[in-house]
């Protein structure tokens, strides 16, 4: 079904739904007709069997009620439209594309040299092809999310080609009608001023590296601080009436340095140590990179989050609640670990568990509990973790010692952990039913808040202060932050369904900008930003074509 017989049989069953097609203007006759032949022969003049749905729905704009007539040529030229549209193209660039995709030289080359009408159909079918990609690929991104990573379980906007072009075709301004297909939200927008903005220093050639040395502390003196003032100056950390010359890390530059480290997600100590060091010594390009790998994040993203939701960023290891368009509440996160990584997807949280059971994952049961319990069968009963037979509803409970464990490949068993101090949930979870069955949840392990690089968990997101976050979300049903504590005070496992579900979109962003224009970047713990990178250089699943799978 990927043939030119088929490109031209759906083709015309859409030109039979009309009944009357208008007749074409004077100055298009020559160029339609020109067309018409294209597609009556179903000649691959856009397109290959690669990107059939491209090349129906091109088809099938061309030869409906427009009868061949073209959007971008008439018989004496390319229109103004045209050249337009390549200067459009041309500064993709500017939204983190590279404009080679859309065969600019090629269209450059054809604008001048199309004479003739079969010369200027192909040049109109040429341009409608790299329109359709361009604008999907500026409305959803250039690949589907699933293709850069499993564990992205989003779905991007769909835009069709017919809504491209026949916007294009009314479109007073081609440039205009681009920018109400690009992302509409501020979060975008200043990424995509950073993008402008980190160009511009690498145009100026940059920043310098910074040897390695012994740890560089305020108040030392250093041959280095020369190349640090200017690193910092680079990015704007350090402003230019507050440098100094010297080689002594004075305190203006410790400020500067603070700031960097905070836009970094690093301990804002002013200690310039080996995380620091070589978040400082990452080129340009590579932040440049970056944030053309995370401009293709938003456009996943649907435009709208809500009025109300949580956000989870786990790159950022961190979550904050929105409400009424207004972030009312931030706090840390411990995130999976680089083997047991957390997802990307959104889903609604509908109920908060006070002093909650935890139901073993079978992944972790088998893979941590049953090699431990063939060791010693007692081991579980320390960790306050119960065994049963069937699926943990309190019945069946199975005594570990009439166990033989070492016979076991796999556990055969359910294994459920008491509430208490000691269960790895802690006292409180927030429930978002979802595939992957993580969510938010306390954890006894208070500590690991306190570190930079917050990756230990299996996959659920460790929340700090989770019981503030409890009344905050409870508190239009008069849950207080008094009554929760003595709810969590009886040990009682206690299910409060929330009256207004709140959608939760966990997220996976190294790079951003905040409000207050500062350019935020996080290191890519997990390795997607490479996954990503690598899946647009080979041009997967480009915009506009169909998956040749079942």
């Amino acid at each position: 079904m990927k043939h030119a017989a088929w490109i031209v049989l759906c083709a015309w069953a859409w030109v039979f739904a009309w009944n009357s097609l208008p007749a074409i203007a004077a100055d298009n006759a020559q160029v339609a007709a020109e067309l018409r032949t294209i597609i009556d022969n179903g000649e691959p003049a856009i397109g290959n069997e690669d990107n059939d749905e491209r090349v129906v729905e091109v088809y099938v704009f061309y030869a409906s009620d427009r009868d061949f007539k073209p959007l971008w040529v008439r018989d004496s030229g390319p229109k103004s439209k045209a050249r337009e549209v390549l200067a459009v193209f041309a500064a993709a660039g500017e939204m983190g594309l590279n404009p080679g995709n859309y065969r600019i030289a090629e269209i450059e080359k054809r604008l001048s040299d199309s004479k003739t009408p079969r010369q200027l159909a192909e040049l109109e079918l040429l341009l409608s092809r790299a329109f359709i990609d361009f604008g999907r690929d500026i409305n959803r991104g250039r690949i589907l999310p699933g293709t850069a990573s499993s564990e992205n379980a989003i779905v991007a906007r769909e835009i069709g080609p017919l809504t491209l072009i026949d916007g294009a075709e009314a479109a007073d301004s081609i440039a205009d009608f681009v920018k109400t297909l690009e992302p509409p939200t501020g979060d975008y927008r200043r990424l995509k001023d950073a993008l402008a903005s980190y160009r511009k220093i690498s145009a100026d050639g940059g920043w310098p590296s910074i040897p390695k040395g012994s740890t560089l502390k305020p108040g030392a003196r250093d041959a280095r601080v020369a190349t640090l003032r200017t690193r910092l100056l680079s990015t704007g950390d350090l402003g230019p009436s507050e440098s100094s010359a010297g080689d002594t890390y004075d305190a203006a530059l410790e400020t500067a340095v603070k700031k960097f480290q905070e836009r970094h997600g690093l301990t804002a100590d002013g200690i310039i140590a080996q995380t620091t060091l070589e978040e400082l010594n990452v080129p340009v390009s590579g932040r440049i990179m970056q944030i053309e790998l995370n401009l293709e994040r938003r456009r996943w993203m649907d435009d709208d989050l809500g009025q109300n939701y949580v956000f989870v960023n786990v790159a950022e290891q961190k979550m904050s609640v929105v409400q009424n368009g207004k972030t009312v509440h931030s706090a840390r996160l411990v995130v999976g670990k680089p083997f047991t990584r957390t997802p990307v997807f959104s889903e609604t949280m509908k109920y908060v568990v006070l002093n909650p059971y935890w139901s073993v994952p079978p992944s972790i049961a088998n893979n941590e509990y049953l090699p431990k319990l063939k060791k010693d069968p007692g081991y579980l009963i320390n960790q306050r973790i119960r065994i049963f037979a069937g699926n943990g509803d309190g019945a069946g409970e199975v005594d570990p010692y009439g166990v033989n464990w070492s016979a076991l490949t796999r556990m055969p068993y359910s294994l459920r952990q008491d509430s208490g101090g000691k269960n790895a949930l802690g006292q409180v979870k927030f429930m978002f039913p979802n595939r992957f069955n993580v969510y938010l949840h306390d954890t006894p392990s208070k500590s690991l808040f306190a570190k930079d690089l917050r990756v230990f968990s299996h996959g659920c997101m460790r929340v700090e202060n989770p019981l503030d976050l409890a009344a905050l979300l409870l508190a239009d049903q008069n849950w207080t932050r008094k009554k929760i504590d003595a709810a969590v005070a009886t040990g009682k496992q206690r299910v409060i369904n929330l009256t207004k579900p709140l959608p939760v979109h966990v997220t996976y962003l190294t790079a951003w900008v905040n409000d207050d224009g500062s350019v935020n970047f996080r290191r890519d713990v997990y390795g997607r930003d490479k996954q990503l990178a690598g899946a647009l250089a080979e041009g997967l699943l480009p915009a506009g074509a169909v998956s040749s799978g079942g």
